[in-house]
């Protein structure tokens, strides 16, 4: 039997994150297979969620459009259908993928990086930001549109974590908990600030929207938003894949992390930056969705352990499937009203966190 020592950073199975949040890793199922179903299950999600709604649509009128789309032979479809599958459903069932995916790498990265197992992507003020720039856009009359309120949130969310990289200070690297506490005072001040401007302004209309955005919202994904946010998606999911074996190094700690070789500071900069980068940018799509990037993390390390070559692609399919079908149920079981897919995510995402914080206090 080979001894699990500190000096295999790819072997943390029973330390790091796992071990905080008194979740104790499940024997590793096959990577392979698992990646295989998932990535199915996703496929197969997307086919069938871009079916449900007020009009019946068929699984094979769907392969169709895009097998037009895609140059393919395919069957004859009405226009009507086919404006409904490629303009209306399509764009939002591979946002809501695309968001879930991102949001649960975002996750995982995050609890590693700041050891903290209830860290979120949105705990470095990210997501007030991005409703600062949102309430901006359409209460103070700054521009109109989805591309203006997308630009507004995106540009708000960088602003704010421009703020909590300058209030942490140069130390911030080698002290993670400088990042969290900032992230937490800027998060308040953008709260208090969309807050204070929205009772100020005292439009109701603007004001409706404004909330049901900030509840997250996939109303308003379209291709020209995941036209831009999709390249910022791949590229970060690349880099943070491209280092799953440092994180295994961090998940021992900095000074482990810094005997093996790895330059703390320098990576663990890099990974927030491009962490709050793809937060910005999924933010600015759907608004901020809860829970999403703090369960999905621990539930994918329940099937694979802390091995994050292993978790990341496996917490992307996951948190994937994950929020198709939430936000499927958010357009479709209170119809014709629709729910924000955030409400639906906390109102799952609560029980799971309780479970969450009942392990910990067990066996933390």
């Amino acid at each position: 039997m080979v001894r699990r020592t500190a000096a295999d950073p790819t072997r943390p199975a029973d330390s790091g994150p796992v071990r905080q949040a008194g979740f104790r890793a499940a024997h590793p199922v096959g990577l392979a297979a698992l990646l295989v179903a998932l990535l199915a299950g996703l496929v197969v999600s997307i086919g069938v969620a871009v079916t449900v709604g007020p009009a019946d649509i068929p699984v094979s009128t769907v392969w169709s459009v895009v097998a037009d789309r895609l140059g393919l032979p395919h069957a004859e479809v009405p226009l009507l259908r086919e404006h409904i599958v490629w303009r209306l459903r399509l764009p939002r069932v591979l946002g809501a993928a695309a968001v879930g995916g991102g949001l649960a790498a975002v996750g995982a990265v995050m609890q590693t990086v700041t050891r903290n197992p209830l860290a979120d992507p949105y705990l470095l003020g990210v997501s007030s930001g991005a409703s600062l720039g949102a309430v901006a856009v359409l209460v103070l009359g700054f521009g109109g549109g989805v591309a203006a309120l997308t630009g507004g949130a995106f540009a708000g969310a960088l602003a704010a974590f421009a703020v909590v990289a300058a209030v942490a200070g140069r130390r911030a690297a080698l002290a993670p908990t400088r990042v969290v506490l900032a992230g937490v005072a800027v998060a308040q001040l953008c709260g208090a600030a969309t807050s204070f401007v929205i009772i100020w302004v005292a439009d109701p209309h603007a004001t409706q929207s404004i909330t049901f955005w900030l509840s997250g919202s996939l109303a308003r994904v379209d291709w020209s938003a995941l036209a831009w946010a999709a390249p910022v998606l791949a590229a970060v999911l690349a880099l943070v894949a491209a280092h799953a074996r440092t994180l295994n190094a961090f998940a021992f700690g900095e000074d482990a992390a810094a005997t093996l070789g790895v330059p703390v500071a320098r990576v663990r900069w890099l990974l927030l930056v491009a962490t709050a980068l793809l937060t910005a940018a999924l933010v600015a799509v759907s608004g901020a969705v809860g829970f999403v990037g703090l369960i999905l993390p621990h539930a994918a390390r329940f099937l694979t352990g802390a091995d994050h070559r292993r978790l990341l692609p496996v917490a992307v399919l996951a948190g994937a499937i994950f929020l198709v079908w939430v936000d499927t149920a958010a357009r479709t079981v209170f119809a014709p009203r629709e729910l924000p897919v955030g409400v639906l995510t906390a109102l799952l995402g609560v029980p799971a966190f309780v479970v969450l914080l009942h392990r910990r206090k067990v066996r933390g």
